[in-house]
């Protein structure tokens, strides 16, 4: 009986080594930074639940190290202020290795700067602004394309389908005007007379701004921002009597966008948008992702979920080799940065992934998309135009 009681406590204290190496490894955070309440809250909780599958799915290797590995998520409410005093916190715990975020340009540029400071490697799922990458930080890399492509990109569709004046617009955010400054150039470039250049923050009554649009009868309409802005617009715009076209840019992908904006939307030119992303079915690679999802969170991924995915595979994959150079021991900050740049052809769900020496990817997708029905359930079916690989201005 002695010897059978011996056995049975040698069997449990084998079975709880993994348990006592596990402890001595550590903790390992991930930060997520995104709006996850406030009116953009529909794309930011999904871009924090695409990086908690990840991790989730991904934690593996790490935990076989020794490590405990966890989500630490953050709103950033889509507010630069939130953002950066987030930033401040994130970097402040030093179990906090990389940082998924953000959503917002205006809010990702100076949150990133204290992640800059901190050697903290930050991978963007959906930031497009130029100034993203261009500051040459070794942390702060994005797995989309850049604005001054994107708002080409718009500006040539709408020539293509042979509108001759524009009337543009912005959100005065840095994502929001920036595109639309890149939309105008083009559109300029091509011949196209711009009959405005307007920025607002009304969100609920545009009847001042809409005098003059209507006004100038001008063939499209660019709004360049957020769908919960844009969508408010476009509808009273069709109220006002505009039966022109209207084309938005990324910030306009989500179902809510039709929900704020109802049928009248899809009448006379049309709405169209371009983005850097997409719907998830768009990409081979993500049909375990998007049953995945769905099964966990009940509904099917929104716009840059599959990104957010893929975000937190880079920040995982480099600490971990960080930490295999490190001797399987916890890493500094500036080798998990340095390791998620020197990746390469990371097989992303969304494709494979290359950056270059700023942080941006060698080629990029672009898409111009078409909205087709004013059903919600309806916006992953929405037309794809145009499919575009682009790589960055250099």
């Amino acid at each position: 009986m002695m010897k059978k009681t011996l056995t049975v406590v040698l069997l449990l204290a084998v079975a709880l080594i993994p348990v006592a190496v596990l402890a001595q490894g550590g903790t390992i955070k991930i930060a997520t930074q995104s709006p996850l309440s406030g009116g953009q809250s529909a794309i930011g909780v999904d871009i924090k639940n695409g990086a908690e599958l990840a991790l989730e799915q991904l934690k593996a290797p790490l935990e076989k190290m020794g490590f405990k590995v966890e989500l630490a998520p953050y709103d950033d409410q889509a507010n630069p202020d939130n953002g950066v005093a987030n930033s401040k916190n994130i970097v402040a715990d030093p179990t906090i290795l990389a940082v998924v975020g953000h959503y917002n340009s205006g809010v990702q540029i100076p949150s990133s700067e204290n992640y800059h400071s901190a050697n903290l490697a930050n991978v963007s799922p959906a930031n497009t602004n130029p100034k993203v990458t261009d500051r040459g930080y070794a942390e702060v890399s994005r797995i989309v394309g850049r604005d001054d492509v994107q708002g080409v990109v718009a500006a040539q569709f709408v020539h293509s389908k042979g509108m001759k004046s524009a009337y543009v617009l912005h959100d005065k955010t840095a994502y929001g005007q920036g595109i639309a400054t890149f939309f105008q150039q083009e559109a300029k470039k091509l011949g196209m007379k711009v009959q405005g250049f307007e920025g607002t923050e009304e969100k609920a009554n545009f009847d001042a701004i809409l005098a003059p649009v209507i006004a100038a009868k001008s063939d499209v309409i660019f709004f360049g921002g957020i769908y919960d802005q844009a969508s408010v617009f476009f509808k009273q715009a069709r109220e006002k009597g505009y039966k022109g076209m209207f084309i938005s840019d990324d910030g306009y992908d989500s179902p809510e966008a039709v929900s704020i904006g109802g049928p009248a939307l899809l009448e006379g030119g049309g709405l169209y948008y371009t983005t850097v992303a997409g719907p998830a079915k768009l990409y081979p690679g993500t049909a375990k992702f998007q049953t995945d999802f769905k099964a966990k969170y009940g509904a099917d991924p929104r716009p840059f979920a599959a990104q957010g995915y893929d975000s937190m595979a880079i920040c995982l994959k480099g600490i971990e080799e960080a930490a295999k150079a490190a001797g399987n021991k916890l890493p500094a900050r500036k080798d998990v940065a340095a390791a998620v740049r020197k990746l390469k052809d990371f097989n992303g769900i969304t494709g494979k992934i290359n950056f270059n020496e700023k942080g941006d990817l060698t080629v990029a997708k672009y898409f111009v998309i078409q909205v087709i029905s004013p059903d919600p359930a309806k916006w992953n079916d929405n037309k794809i135009d145009k499919t575009l690989d682009i790589a960055p201005p250099k």
